[in-house]
């Protein structure tokens, strides 16, 4: 067993978690004698946000900031296409040497020699170069900023979102926004597919689709939150890009009242989110 804290919180709205709140999971960690591991896919946003939120350290490098979150777990796992600034990959890194000589072997047999892991050299000199990249505060200043347009647009012209923005998306709330759409006919998932066939804006569902579970008695259960996730590509959109995103977003807010529930007609038996099949509801 092990302990695991997302940095940035993905399916919580993007939010950061504070070098507080980490150092009280280290304290509970070694109370207990367990590992502490970072999902530091966004550690960099994550850094950036303990810079400008958390007292003391308004004067600290988003990099000393990433040094020392780093510094407080026994390992981590982190996918290159998020902070690494990279188009595929990642790692997985640990400071027990034991676990990690399991762990390349276990390598050799699904992915590759240690030294590449199945990635090409070009995508390696990538992740190494957008560790750094990712860090200058120029960009992640730039980087946040954006998403927040995003919010604030949305946010102005009357649609629920999780506010304050997280770092990567905006996140609507599509519970509030389709309040009239049961939970088990997916109101998250209602709105992705309507944002996309009003203006191709791909997001994606982290309601009742992904986090839904089934009961003792076989019911499913919904999810706590039903939202939908626009992420914000890296180094890749310009303002106005945004601004057709939030027109697509309230022109679908505007008409939410004729926006009908869904069904499933095919999942698999786990993570059924990624393979689903949907028939709507009420057409």
């Amino acid at each position: 067993p092990l302990v695991m804290v997302t940095v940035t919180n993905n399916s919580g709205g993007g939010q950061p978690v504070s070098m507080a709140n980490l150092r009280a999971v280290r304290a509970v960690c070694d109370r207990y004698g367990i590992p502490f591991f970072l999902d530091a896919c966004r550690f960099a946003e994550n850094a950036y946000f303990i810079k400008i939120r958390e007292e003391g350290y308004a004067d600290r490098t988003p990099t000393e900031i990433a040094q020392e979150m780093f510094s407080l777990v026994d390992g981590a796992t982190f996918s290159a296409k998020k902070d690494g600034l990279a188009n595929i990959g990642g790692f997985l890194a640990m400071n027990n040497a034991e676990v990690a000589l399991r762990c390349r072997n276990l390598l050799i047999l699904t992915e590759g020699f240690p030294t590449y892991g199945g990635l090409a050299g070009y995508d390696l000199e990538a992740i190494a170069t957008g560790l750094e990249e990712v860090l200058d505060e120029d960009y992640l200043r730039y980087r946040i900023r954006s998403t927040q347009y995003l919010a604030d647009k949305a946010h102005a012209a009357g649609v629920p979102i999780v506010r304050p923005a997280g770092g990567h998306a905006v996140y609507i709330d599509a519970a509030a926004m389709l309040a009239h759409i049961p939970a088990l006919q997916y109101p998250a998932q209602a709105l992705g597919v309507e944002l996309y066939r009003t203006g191709g804006v791909r997001g994606v569902e982290i309601g009742s689709v992904m986090f839904g579970a089934i009961g003792a008695d076989g019911a499913e259960i919904p999810a706590a939150m039903e939202l939908v996730r626009l992420a914000i590509p890296r180094r890749t959109y310009t303002q106005s890009h945004i601004d057709y995103v939030a027109e697509v977003v309230i022109d679908v807010a505007r008409r939410a009242d004729s926006i009908h529930g869904y069904r499933i007609v095919e999942q698999a038996p786990q993570l059924r989110h990624f393979t689903a099949r949907f028939e709507p509801l009420g057409h």
